[in-house]
This record gives structure tokens, sequence and C-alpha cells, in this order.
């Protein structure tokens, strides 16, 4: 029997707001189930619920005249699923709103097939009319307590940010530069009809027109390319790391950075790329050893190096530290609803801990570059400028592409990247 994709949708966005599970991992389960177009059709239910889940939450309200509450909550996500599809997609509504109601028998709650059907009809036919005074949360689409901070963090462009975080994502590419050119690379695109975008001056990066088939790009099988966001190709530039150099990347899953830095200085004496998390070095293996590369990969606690450390000092180390995610909302929508106020102070004395512990392991006249794929002030350029002050042997390097004081902030969609943060550190030799 194939499975109905609008009820893998309800259990999907049902698992990460009500159990807190992380569309990551649930999703790609779930896909397992169905085939073909079906796999995308899924992705974008649960994506869309997600994106839009106070306003989805706002229009059921005015419908469900008793909340659907304990093992009927499946049935509520269904709901959402079915309001998103007549909303957002090109769905035809009869199609819609039938293959949702059918979705009530796999999730064992056909007897709820006549309130579905009706809340939906009744959905379809309520005339659609701009709402004054709304909240922002359901304006806007992201918890109060987020937006209260973007707008003390940009007052100026607040609105913009949040609407940038429910911009659907570009497909960027990351041109393995010991096999082509970006030239070279661009030439293969366009021969099996694959349009540009956008070139990213200072890193490379590609940006695709439209979304593909990773299958369809040329070599990439062969470890010629890999899909990383323009904001994330930055990092291997700014490193800069030489020949000989002994180099560190911290939190390095999946890998993408730390490919990039072998791909583009494939001389260096050695690569060490540590993770707290053992199951995500899997990925970073996996990305390795598709492009052919070798680094020292190892499960390991950043903020506590005396476990694992072997007393050799780092020439560059790249610490992309634990934070937020709040620069790529737009790639996981679920953080919106995962992460809580109370996580931004928790996450900030971490970065502070392992920003000091990993400091000593960097030799004199060394460089780190901090990165975060967060756009929360305390997270960023706050942290940079305390530990600035709180140490003598700081150097903040200027990044030249930005006129900001300290540090690179990236919001969401600008040059049509993720939203990431960088700053760059020089030991000074105060001996």
């Amino acid at each position: 029997m194939v499975a109905n994709v609008r009820a893998l949708a309800a259990k999907c966005t049902y698992a990460v707001i009500d159990k807190g599970r992380s569309l990551a991992d649930e999703l790609p389960a779930l896909q397992t189930k169905v085939e073909g177009k079906d796999k995308g059709l899924l992705q974008e239910l649960c994506y869309g619920v997600l994106r839009y889940l106070p306003e989805l939450e706002h229009e059921a309200r005015q419908l469900i005249q008793k909340p659907l509450v304990a093992k009927q909550r499946a049935i509520h996500f269904l709901i959402l699923v079915g309001i998103y599809q007549i909303k957002y997609t090109r769905i035809p509504d009869h199609a819609a709103v039938s293959e949702t109601v059918s979705a009530t028998k796999p999730l064992k709650h056909q007897h709820l097939k006549a309130l579905v059907n009706g809340i939906l009809r009744n959905f379809q036919r309520k005339e659609v009319s701009p709402e004054d005074n709304l909240a922002d949360a359901i304006k806007f689409n992201h918890p109060s307590w987020f937006i209260k901070k973007i707008q003390a963090g940009y007052p100026e462009h607040w609105q913009d940010v949040l609407l940038a975080n429910q911009e659907r994502p570009p497909m960027w590419l990351r041109v393995n530069q010991q096999h082509h050119t970006i030239d070279q690379y661009l030439k293969l695109l366009e021969e099996v009809n694959i349009d540009v975008d956008l070139i990213d001056e200072f890193s490379g990066a590609i940006k695709l027109t439209q979304a593909t088939d990773v299958n369809k790009l040329p070599g990439f099988e062969l470890g010629h390319v890999s899909i990383q966001d323009g904001a994330a190709q930055q990092a291997a530039r700014l490193l800069d790391c030489q020949e000989d150099d002994n180099v560190l990347d911290c939190c390095a899953a999946p890998g993408g950075k730390t490919c990039h830095i072998l791909e583009l200085t494939p001389k260096i004496k050695a690569m060490t790329a540590i993770d707290i998390e053992e199951k995500r070095l899997v990925r970073v293996q996996e990305n390795l050893a598709r492009l052919n590369l070798k680094a020292n990969v190892i499960a390991a606690d950043a903020s506590k190096p005396e476990l694992w450390w072997d007393n050799q000092q780092y020439d560059r180390i790249l610490l992309d530290a634990p934070c937020s995610g709040t620069g790529v909302i737009r790639r996981h929508p679920d953080i919106k609803w995962l992460r809580k106020a109370t996580d931004i102070n928790s996450l900030s004395v971490l970065q502070k801990q392992i920003l000091k512990n990993i400091w000593s392991l960097l030799k004199p006249g060394g460089t780190l570059l901090y990165v975060t794929c967060s756009i929360l002030p305390e997270e960023n350029y706050e942290q940079i400028q305390q530990f600035i002050s709180d140490n003598n042997d700081v150097e903040l390097i200027d990044i030249d592409n930005t006129q900001q004081k300290i540090g690179w902030q990236i919001l969401p969609n600008e040059q049509s990247m993720d939203g990431f943060y960088y700053a760059k550190l020089k030991k000074k030799n105060n001996g």
C-alpha cells in the first residue's frame, strides 16, 4: 500500500512541534516510505507548515470548535497540512481536501473524517481578507521572543530579516578547485543546461537559478563539486591557510568547511576535525571520502581540550561555534519552534568557554576564525567584543569586504546568502 503523503506530513510536523524532534531527523526517515515526486511533496508540506505555523494555527482556531488534544493531535496537524495546501500550493483545492481527508485512515482516526472534511471545506469557502491588528507572531510567523530580539538587534530592518527567513533558500555550489577552475566548471554547467544566477566574487561560490538534483551536476559523484551555501563558503577563504600549517576545525560536522580548506590548501601539514557528536562525524567521513581528502577526525568536546589535545599548537583554527542557528531558519524552519529564549544565554556561555579554551591551543602569530550561523548580537559581535576586552593577546583583523566594526555579520538573504557571522582574530606574540 502506498503511504499517504498528507498523513506522513502530519506525523512529521506533530513530532517536531509537540515532541521537539528535529526536522532533519524526522523527514528523511518518512521520505523512505514514498517514491518519486512524493518525496518532494512531503518535504514541501512539512517545510510549509513549519514556515507558516502561527498563521495556520490562527486559521484553524477559527474553524475548530473543540481543540483536538492527546491522541487526536495528529489530526490537528493534518488540518494544518490541509490549510497550507489550499492557501499556499498549486494543488487544486478539491485534490488537497480529498487527499487530506483520506489521510485520517492511516492515522487511525477515520471517525474524524467528516470533521476534517468540514473544516477544510469551510476554509476553502472562507473569504480571504486582510486582518487588522494581528499579533506580530502571526503576521511574521515567528515566535514573539525571537521577534523582540531581532527588533532590538536590527531596529532599522527587523521586518526584512523576518521576511527573509520565510524565503525558500537557493542552491549554492562549491567547485573543488583541485579538479576545475570556477570558469571551467561554469562551462560544464552550461553544457548540461544548468543556469547560473550569481557568482560570489570573494569565495567563487556559484548560485544556481533554480535547485537541481545533485546527480545532474557534472562530476558530483567524483567529488568535483559540493553543495554549500555562499555564506559558509567564506570560511575557508577568510581562514587563509598556508602550506605546512597545522589546522584545527572545531565543531566540524558535517564537514563542508573542513573539505573546502583541504581543497584550497592541499599541502597543509595536518587537518584535525573535531565534533562532540560521534554520529555526526559519519557525515564528515563521507564528505572526505567522496572528495578523496584526508583529515584526522576525532569525537571530542571543544570546551575540554585537555581530554584530547596532543599539545601541538595550531597555526590556524576554525571555530564554528555551537549557536542558535537563527541565521539558517529559511533552510531549517523547525529552528523557530525548537529553539527557546532561554537557550540563547546558555549558548552564549558555552561559546565563551570554548573560545577561551581553544585560544590556548593557537600559536602566537596564529589565526582563529570565529564563525556562527546566528544573527543574534550576543552570540556574535558582543561575544567577540568581550573576548577582546578580556584578553591582551587578541588582535581583531579587519575583514576587507565589510565596513562593520567587529567582524562581519551577514543577514539572511543578503547577497542571497544565509545568515552568518565571522570574526578573524590573530594571537599577538607578547613574548
